[in-house]
């Protein structure tokens, strides 16, 4: 079976024929789901009610009714790396490799439709599902996302890209309304969909709860049917996120299928007295309703399929993915790897109870759980280690004591290993983090472990990125994001030189928050987020301002080192070779990025733009010729007049290196084109200064091509006002707010000072707080 839409596009026309069966009645009842997690079936036609379920980075089927958000006991499953790692390996085939394991997984426990991957881009790293996402940067988001897709649905089960589309951030998820010029839209927060739909046909696309310029993403002809299915071709259907439903008659016309979990039957009425009553067409409602019916169908083998699902392979790929996705972003005088020492001091206490996913919708209950501590007592021995806790792992307030115990503890050892990063109270589904620092408590307990011992190396665990003051101190930092279940194994597997760093930061660890281009704007006021840094995200700003920054894009070290060579490009620059040596004495790999910059653009472009990547695997003193296609694409921007990609006649430097700031071979071609970019292409953007970014109101009105538009008022209160806005504007809408905040987390089983799952009692309460 291959991973192309077979499941949907397949029984297309089996599902048109049992619809034209169906009652009004029948077919309204298909168009939400019949609780959390299962679709309508009709029993009276022979269509079955399937599963559909949480991931993406692991299988979360949730043994009972379900909650969407993690109470609910979900059966064990193997808890890969989440998304912020695995893009750091910029492995497309371990991408595929993961996929199809989670795809066995989904058999094996009868779900029709794993929910992920998700693909939105790191606009802001204080967004709180950061460790969920990819990148930065739309073609690495798209490359490495197509290639779960097509893993997952090899096995004959769908997936679900989310979230569609412009949702980066969570503060007033529900409700924010991305204010969004169509040319930052096509080159950076839809191209990585763009890419992962025709390169792989997920079954779904799950659309956010957010609003694009105006409209919410539901109802939102353009993205769904223009965009979405006209142009891209996408042959799925369109699923809500839970909850995103905001007018259900008016989402049929505009492309929108499943309404996810359902509405207790009230939608579905409604559709009914649409039809009947003229103000829908039942031809629209009938073709919505077959493609809900194909994924019926898609699923309906699963309960006579038979699949291998090897918990323990599964738990070895997750080791190795772990490995493979670490960063090793310093490593003076090769301080790694370890080889023969004697007495180490291990200090966090992330060593015994590892930070290794996020919480939310994506938390999975794993099949087994490593730390590190466990994996270097079985190659040390215990008598070897000492250990000092540092801080408290969930919420590390100050407390002086416990780093004055690390503080002797790691006194008199050769190596000092401490473990930090963020707890899972400063970031989670729900909430933004608040600042990008980690705990005051984590950041002195690295520089006074420093102080005492110069031979220290720093493991990081932590889903996006944060502020390093203390960076100049320790010996090597690793960066083990959320290593999933087998992460804690695979971090002493890199120290010791059992395996070799190859990961690349799939995203900009910038010196500071306020460095960051969208800062001054992010997360919006007034109902809405204005994106007035344009195409200046991530390492395409810091990159065009000359801006320094902690570590770059792409950046990642290795134990080896790797020469790069004999650069050639064809004629019309649309592919290239080299050759790339590992003139090391380790095996290693190394990811070969190629970026592209247009010498003398007429409309405002980055300085720099990633066009093609590839990893490469080297023994010691081996070379290889590595061969990037990088097609018309790669020199081209959206002209939003001509509505198409257009490309420039010019000069462009091809730059490939080991990192965006790490170029080692350059050549110019010229590229030949009969395009001329429309007057509106040529638009000015953003001015970037020493300050950041500066979009005025006229800048940003050129760029929209309308006026900006006016805030939006928080009173009079309507249907979709936030919970938080009636609190925050009158004493008795405040008593309204925290009496439904506290019935929410009630229902949610959570109540007021709850400490058993403090995470979740926060976020419930920053998700109840931000409902309509």
């Amino acid at each position: 079976m291959t991973s192309s839409n077979v499941g949907i596009a397949a029984k297309h026309n089996e599902a048109m024929a049992i619809v034209k069966e169906m009652t009004l009645a029948e077919k309204s009842a298909c168009a939400s789901g019949k609780n959390f997690w299962y679709l309508q079936g009709c029993e009276r036609l022979g269509v079955e009610s399937v599963m559909v379920t949480d991931g993406p980075h692991g299988l979360r089927k949730q043994s009972t009714q379900g909650d969407h958000v993690g109470l609910a006991k979900s059966v064990p499953a193997t808890c890969f790396p989440t998304a912020s790692a695995l893009a750091a390996s910029w492995d497309i085939d371990l991408l595929r490799e993961i996929g199809v394991a989670l795809g066995e997984q989904c058999v094996a426990e009868r779900v029709a439709v794993l929910l992920g991957p998700g693909m939105n881009i790191k606009r802001h790293p204080l967004c709180g599902r950061n460790f969920e996402y990819f990148s930065e940067d739309p073609l690495l988001n798209g490359e490495v996302a197509a290639a779960m897709i097509d893993g997952v649905q090899s096995q004959g089960v769908g997936t679900s890209i989310k979230h569609y589309a412009v949702n980066n951030q969570e503060a007033g998820r529900m409700y924010m309304d991305a204010i969004v010029d169509e040319r930052t839209l096509r080159e950076i927060y839809l191209r990585g969909f763009e890419i992962a739909v025709k390169k792989s046909q997920p079954w779904t696309v799950m659309c956010a709860y957010n609003r694009v310029n105006g409209t919410y993403c539901g109802e939102h002809d353009w993205l769904l049917n223009q965009v979405l299915r006209e142009e891209w071709g996408f042959q799925g259907l369109v699923v809500t996120d839970w909850g995103a439903t905001n007018n259900r008659v008016a989402s049929v016309g505009a492309g929108l299928d499943l309404e996810m979990p359902g509405s207790g039957g009230i939608n579905d009425q409604l559709l009914e007295k649409a039809v009947t009553s003229g103000e829908l067409a039942e031809e629209l409602l009938d073709k919505m309703i077959a493609r809900n019916v194909a994924l019926s169908l898609a699923g309906a083998d699963l309960n006579e399929r038979e699949t291998e699902c090897d918990q323990l392979a599964h738990h070895a790929l997750a080791r190795r993915a772990a490995a493979e996705s670490a960063v090793l972003l310093k490593n003076q005088e090769q301080a790694l790897p370890l080889k023969s020492v004697g007495s180490v001091a291990v200090i966090g206490a992330f060593a015994k109870y590892p930070r290794y996913q996020g919480t939310g919708s994506s938390q999975v209950f794993p099949t087994q759980l490593d730390n590190a501590y466990d994996a270097l007592v079985d190659l040390l021995g215990e008598e070897n280690l000492s250990y000092a806790e540092g801080y408290e792992p969930v919420f590390s307030p100050e407390d002086p004591a416990q780093i004055e115990e690390a503080v002797k503890t790691a006194q008199d050892t050769e190596v000092v290993l401490l473990f930090a990063g963020l707890p899972e109270t400063y970031e989670s589904e729900g909430f933004d983090r608040k600042h990008m620092r980690m705990p005051v408590q984590h950041d002195k307990l690295i520089e006074s472990v420093c102080a005492a011992n110069a031979n220290t190396i720093v493991i990081l665990s932590n889903g996006a990125p944060v502020e390093m003051p203390w960076v100049d101190e320790p010996r090597a930092i690793l960066e083990a994001y959320l290593g999933g279940q087998a992460g804690g194994a695979a971090v002493v597997d890199l120290l010791f030189g059992h395996a070799n760093p190859c990961g690349k930061l799939a995203e900009t660890f910038p010196l500071r928050q306020s460095d960051v281009p969208s800062d001054q704007w992010f997360p919006g006021s007034d109902r809405q987020i204005p994106y007035r840094e344009g195409l200046y995200v991530g390492y395409r700003y810091f990159d065009s301002a000359g801006k320094d920054v902690l570590f770059p894009f792409g950046h990642g070290l290795s134990y080896t080192q790797f020469e790069y060579s004999a650069l050639e490009v064809n004629p019309g620059g649309e592919s290239l070779r080299l050759k790339v040596t590992n003139s090391g004495d380790m095996a290693g790999a190394e990811v070969v990025q190629v970026y592209v910059s247009d010498i003398d653009s007429t409309a405002y472009r980055p300085a720099q733009e990633l066009a093609a990547f590839k990893k490469v695997q080297l023994a010691p003193g081996a070379s290889a010729e590595v061969v990037v296609n990088l097609g018309r694409d790669a020199f081209g921007i959206y002209d939003v007049a001509a509505q198409d990609w257009l490309v420039e006649a010019g000069e462009f430097e091809i730059r490939v290196g080991s990192s965006s700031r790490d170029i080692r071979l350059r050549t110019v071609v010229k590229v030949e084109s009969v395009d001329v970019l429309s007057s509106t292409a040529q638009v000015l953007g953003p001015e970037l200064s020493d300050a950041g970014v500066i979009t005025n109101d006229d800048v940003f009105a050129g760029m929209l091509g309308r006026a900006v538009p006016a805030p939006e008022a928080v009173r009079p209160f309507h249907v979709n006002s936030a919970l938080i806005e009636v609190g925050e504007n009158s004493w008795l809408g405040n008593r309204y707010r925290e009496k439904v905040v506290a019935s929410f987390k009630k229902s949610m089983g959570v109540g007021d000072g709850d400490v058993s799952d403090p995470t979740l009692a926060l976020m419930f309460e920053e998700m109840a707080n931000h409902m309509p």
